[in-house]
C-alpha cells in the first residue's frame, strides 16, 4: 500500500501542490521567500557538512514555524545536556520561523527542502542524521518514506489529532496509515490522541506509540520564570489593560467594536493591540481606526524597552516581545480563531490572564484544556466578546477563578520535555 500511495503522491499530489505554490509566489511574499529559501537548502547543507566530523551524532529537527519551535526548545536543551557534542540541524517550513528563530542550541538552520524524491535523497545523503524528529503536525511523506528505506530513525512528538480529524476517513486514513506506519516512534500529547492514532496505524509492526505530553508547556514555564523574578505583584494590581494578540482581519471584524465600546464606557481600561502581520500598512490602519474614536494611540517599536504606558491604546509593530507584554495586562484575546486556527494561548495563560479566542481552536490542544479548566473562553460573535469581557471585568471572583485556572493548566502539564528527550535517546 505504501508503494501505491508513494506513486500517487509523487506523480500527482505533490506536483500539483508545487505548481500551486509556485503560482502563489507571484502574489504572496511569504511563499516567494519560502521558495527562494528551499532552493538554497541543499547548497547550505553541502557547505556546512563539507568537512564535518562524522564521529558526532546529527539530530535533524523539523518544525513548521516559530510557534512549533517553542515545543522544540526545551527538548534541544535537554538533548544538548546529555550529548553536548551532538550536532542539531533545524529545518523550517515557514519563513516566519526561519527568519525569526535565532538560538544558540541550533548548529545549522535551513528551510525544509522540497519534498521531491531526489531532493530529499540528496539531503539525507549529505546530513546522514542519526534521528529525524518532527514537532507537532508538519510531516512530509517522502522525507518519512525515504528515511524508512535508509533505516533512519524517525520520531514525531507532541502529536495531536482533532476529535473529528479527516485523517480517520476511509481513503484518507489509508494514505496517512502509509505515512505514520513508516515512523519509528510517535509520542502523542494525550490519551485521546493515542487512541485516534491507533485507529490510523492499526496494522502489524506499527511504530512505538507513547503518551508523553507537550514540551511547549515546559518552554512557556521556563521562559516565564526568567522574566517574572521582579514581577510578583498580584494580577489585580496591574493596569486594567486588555491585550489583543496575533489579530487577523477576521478577528478584527468581530472584536473591534466590543473593545472600542469598552474603552468608551470605562476610562480605566486601556488596550494593547498586536496585529498578526505587523506591517506598516496594518499598524497605520490600526492607529487611524482608534484615533478616529478619539483615543490617544502610541506605536511601540522597541524590542528592549517594555514600557507601554502613556496612551489608551498601544499598537505593537515588532515581533518577539508579546510574551513579556502579557505581564502588563489583565485579559487576553488571541487571534487566529476566526481564520487559520488559534495561535499560542499558553503565553498569556502563564501570565495569569484569562484567554478569549475564536471558535476555530481545534488545532490547539492547549485551548481545549483552558476551556475545560475555566481559564479560556471560545467566542463566536461580537456579543459573546462583550459579555465575556464584562463578566471578567466586573466580577472579581469570577476573574480570579479564571486567572488561576489558566495558569494551573500550564503547571499540570509540565515535565513532557524530559520524557521526550529520554524517548529520543533510548527508543
Amino acid at each position: 500500500m505504501i508503494i501505491f500511495w508513494a506513486f500517487l503522491y509523487n506523480l500527482i499530489i505533490f506536483p500539483i501542490l508545487f505548481i500551486f505554490g509556485l503560482v502563489g509566489t507571484l502574489f504572496n511574499k511569504k511563499l516567494k521567500d519560502g521558495f527562494k529559501g528551499r532552493m538554497m537548502s541543499l547548497h547550505t547543507l553541502r557547505s556546512y557538512f563539507k568537512d564535518f566530523d562524522r564521529s558526532y551524532n546529527v539530530y535533524w529537527f523539523h518544525v513548521a514555524s516559530h510557534g512549533e519551535f517553542q515545543q522544540v526548545l526545551p527538548v534541544l536543551a535537554g538533548l544538548k545536556e546529555i550529548e553536548p557534542q551532538c550536532t542539531v540541524l533545524v529545518s523550517f517550513f515557514s519563513p516566519a520561523g526561519y527568519q525569526n528563530v535565532k538560538n544558540e542550541q541550533i548548529d545549522c538552520k535551513i528551510y525544509l527542502p522540497f519534498d521531491f524524491v531526489w531532493s530529499i535523497w540528496k539531503a539525507l545523503k549529505i546530513i546522514r542524521p542519526k534521528k529525524i524528529i518532527f514537532a507537532g503536525y508538519d510531516i512530509w511523506p517522502n522525507l518519512i518514506w525515504i528515511s524508512y528505506l535508509r533505516n533512519i530513525h524517525t520520531t514525531i512528538f507532541a502529536a495531536y489529532f482533532k476529535d473529528k480529524t479527516y485523517k480517520i476517513f476511509p481513503v484518507i486514513r489509508n494514505f496517512y496509515r502509509s505515512v505514520y506506519h513508516s515512523f519509528s516512534t510517535i509520542y502523542t500529547i494525550s490519551e485521546s490522541d493515542y487512541l485516534l492514532l491507533q485507529k490510523i496505524v492499526s496494522v502489524n509492526k506499527s511504530p512505538l506509540i507513547r503518551v508523553l505530553g507537550n514540551p511547549r508547556y515546559d518552554q512557556v514555564k521556563n521562559h516565564a520564570d526568567t522574566f517574572t523574578k521582579e514581577r510578583t505583584m498580584s494580577v489585580l494590581q496591574r493596569e486594567k489593560r486588555i491585550v489583543a494578540g496575533s489579530v487577523w482581519p477576521e478577528d478584527e471584524a468581530v472584536i473591534s467594536q466590543p473593545i472600542i465600546q469598552l474603552l468608551k464606557e470605562n476610562e480605566e481600561i486601556s488596550l494593547l493591540w498586536v496585529p498578526h502581520e505587523p506591517t506598516d500598512d496594518n499598524i497605520q490602519a490600526a492607529i487611524q481606526k482608534f484615533e478616529k474614536y478619539g483615543f490617544s494611540v502610541n506605536r511601540h517599536n522597541s524590542k528592549f524597552d517594555l514600557d507601554i504606558r502613556g496612551a489608551r491604546v498601544v499598537v505593537v509593530g515588532v515581533v518577539g516581545i508579546l510574551s513579556k507584554l502579557y505581564w502588563q495586562c489583565q485579559i487576553a484575546y488571541i487571534g487566529g480563531g476566526f481564520s487559520t486556527g488559534v495561535h499560542n494561548v499558553m503565553e498569556p495563560a502563564i501570565a495569569r490572564l484569562p484567554v478569549l479566542f475564536g471558535p476555530k481552536h481545534d488545532n490547539s490542544h492547549e485551548a481545549g484544556e483552558l476551556i475545560q479548566a475555566g481559564g479560556g473562553f471560545s467566542v463566536k460573535t461580537s456579543l459573546d466578546v462583550t459579555t465575556r469581557f464584562s463578566e471578567l471585568l466586573n466580577d472579581q471572583d469570577y476573574y480570579m477563578n479564571a486567572s488561576y485556572a489558566a495558569t494551573d493548566v500550564i503547571h499540570r502539564n509540565l515535565g513532557s520535555s524530559t520524557r521526550v528527550v529520554r524517548g529520543i535517546i533510548r527508543d
